[in-house]
Formats: C-alpha cells, structure tokens, sequence
C-alpha cells in the first residue's frame, strides 16, 4: 500500500448466496461485467480470498476519493449475487512502530 495519506483500505465481505449455484453465480457476474468493471479504476487488489462456506473476502488498497465508485460497482453489479459487509481500515504497522518505540523509550 502506498504511503500516501489519503489511501485507506477497504475489506469487502462478498457473502455467499446459497440460493444459487456455482453455474448462477457465474451467469449473473458475466451478465454484469463483473470481473471487467470490479474493482473499478484508481483501486488496488490487495487479497482476495475465498472463505468456503462464507463468501469472497477481498481487501483494495484506494485514495478515499474512490469509495464512492467502489460503493456504486458493489450496488451495481455485486447486488443479487452476493450479500455485502463493508469495513474501512486503515495500515496499523506504522502506528504500531511509533508505539513499539514510544514503549521501549519508556512510554506508554
């Protein structure tokens, strides 16, 4: 990820739909676009993996300016095929470096 403070990270919870089979899925997804259009442009795929039994578990790396167009693709095409939980992130190694530091200098 960028070191850009503007970039944050976005984990997408792509839930499985149990009412449709693998065929379904894939039927719906190429209807949509899916695999040309998801992520949308300016946004980095940083894992995507798949849970069996749950769902897609992907993580972009994007400028905040983008989420919106992440939020529309999801609505637009991730809609009907997968059921969505969204959690904004931000790269806690820095952070946790100034405190590991802060600690060994003798702070909290």
């Amino acid at each position: 990820m960028g070191k850009d403070a503007n970039q944050m990270l976005l984990t997408i919870l792509l839930k499985h739909d149990q009412s449709n089979n693998l065929d379904a899925v894939q039927a719906k997804l190429k209807a949509a676009d899916w695999w040309e259009r998801f992520p949308p442009e300016g946004c980095e795929i940083v894992s995507w993996v798949v849970a069996m039994g749950l769902g897609q578990i992907v993580t972009l790396s994007l400028p905040a300016s983008r989420l919106a167009a992440v939020n529309v693709e999801l609505e637009r095409s991730a809609w009907g095929v997968f059921t969505t939980e969204i959690f904004p992130a931000y790269d806690f190694v820095p952070v946790r470096e100034r405190i590991r530091e802060r600690v060994k200098n003798g702070g909290q």
